[in-house]
């Protein structure tokens, strides 16, 4: 330290002598007045040198404490770091910790091992898993089929473990049925299975060869006896130009396009599909409906589009046609502007004898809602050569496809 420093100053030496003097000095009997004079003009001496070694001290602490400030950035402490403990115990950084340790895994793996085996054991061969019965087997959702069909297909599964039916065979089995369109079947502990079906909705009745089945609307055949088919009360049109030898790919198509031809006519309120006893979709670009009308039936050709505005035509024409033509068999609404009629026992519209592909034309009334007049009769050879562009149209479509 340097010989400045505040304590080794003379004074201060000085104060300290005096007031350690002061407090060892034994107490002095009274004295006289004079000597209480003294004593008092003493302590004041004392009091005002014991003020001055205060401010001494004080001075000699501010300058301490600003050395201590000074000095601070190197008396402070560094922040702890935190040392990340290994998982395992010290014992195992040991060679015969490592190898007890590779012990008792190898023993909770086995133990893991035994524990799955026997689960599965219990599972695969405890009674309470079986399907002792059919009445294990629930059936929702058949109203068309029976439960004795549905439970057709799972004839081999009495008896079997639960976990050994093999559900997706069993669903791709119970949708081979016609009536089936979609299947579900679930598992339910301990010893049940729950089968869901959804049924097709028949659309139409179908013609095949002498029998009447039903079909919907992806083409689907289905087969219904007489007797259920009475009691439904079923009120479809029949349809001819679906047959099971098809395929499906080909079936669709002409179910879609007698859907429309329903919804187009339908589209009135009137109800008009009700007036069709047979609809034809062997050709897809020609729907042709039997009407009844008087004593016979008629053949409507439609096309494939403007159904409803081409019936217009048929009903705002039918009592004209029929007076002038009481043999009337057929008539060709595909054609804007004219129409085309065909006459029984191989005779036309205007009385020729002809083969009965022959065709003539109908004249139209002027006040037609749909259908204008042509302004030339349409003849057998514009008919034949306008079906021919049709023909062909047809043949380079179903190329391109």
């Amino acid at each position: 330290m340097a010989k400045n420093d505040s304590y080794s100053t003379r004074g201060s030496a000085y104060v300290d002598d005096d007031a350690d003097d002061a407090y060892l000095r034994p107490a002095q009997p009274s004295a006289a007045p004079s000597s209480r004079a003294r004593a008092s003009r003493n302590a004041e001496r004392d009091a005002s040198r014991g003020q001055a070694s205060d401010r001494l001290l004080d001075k000699a602490a501010e300058g301490l404490g600003q050395r201590i400030e000074d000095d601070e950035p190197f008396l402070r402490t560094r922040r702890r770091v935190p040392v990340k403990k290994g998982l395992l115990p010290l014992w195992t950084k040991t060679r015969w910790g490592r190898i007890a340790l590779a012990g008792a895994a190898i023993a909770v793996l086995a133990g893991g091992v035994a524990l799955v085996f026997s689960v599965k054991s219990f599972f695969d061969h405890d009674p309470c898993f079986r399907i002792d019965t059919a009445s294990s087997i629930q059936t929702v959702g058949n109203s068309q089929l029976s439960r004795t069909d549905l439970l057709s297909v799972f004839g081999s599964d009495i008896g079997r473990n639960l976990f050994y039916v093999p559900l997706v065979q069993r669903r791709a089995e119970l949708e081979q049925i016609p009536w089936v369109q979609h299947a579900t079947v679930m598992r339910l502990l301990p010893n049940e299975l729950r089968v869901a079906v959804t049924e097709r909705t028949p659309i139409a009745f179908v013609r095949v060869a002498d029998q009447v089945k039903l079909v919907d609307a992806e083409g689907v055949i289905l087969d219904m006896p007489p007797a259920m088919m009475a009691a439904k009360h079923f009120s479809f049109p029949v349809v001819t130009g679906i047959h099971p030898g098809d395929l499906l790919s080909a079936r669709k198509p002409r179910m879609q396009m007698y859907q429309k031809f329903l919804a187009e006519l339908d589209a009135s309120g009137e109800k008009l599909s009700e007036q069709m006893s047979e609809i034809d979709l062997s050709d897809p670009e020609d729907v042709r409906a039997t009407v009844p009308a008087k004593s016979t039936d008629l053949l409507l050709h439609f096309g494939e589009q403007n159904f409803l505005a081409r019936y217009r035509v048929y009903q705002s024409h039918l009592s004209e046609w029929e007076q002038q033509y009481p043999r009337l068999a057929a008539v060709d609404l595909r054609y804007d502007g004219q129409v085309v009629l065909k006459m029984a026992d191989g005779k036309t519209g205007d009385g020729k004898t002809a083969d009965t592909s022959n065709t003539s034309p109908a004249p139209a009334k002027a006040d037609a809602p749909v259908a204008k007049p042509a302004s030339k009769p349409a003849t057998m050879a514009a008919a034949k050569s306008i079906a021919a562009k049709k023909h062909a149209a047809r043949q380079r479509r179903e190329a391109q496809r």
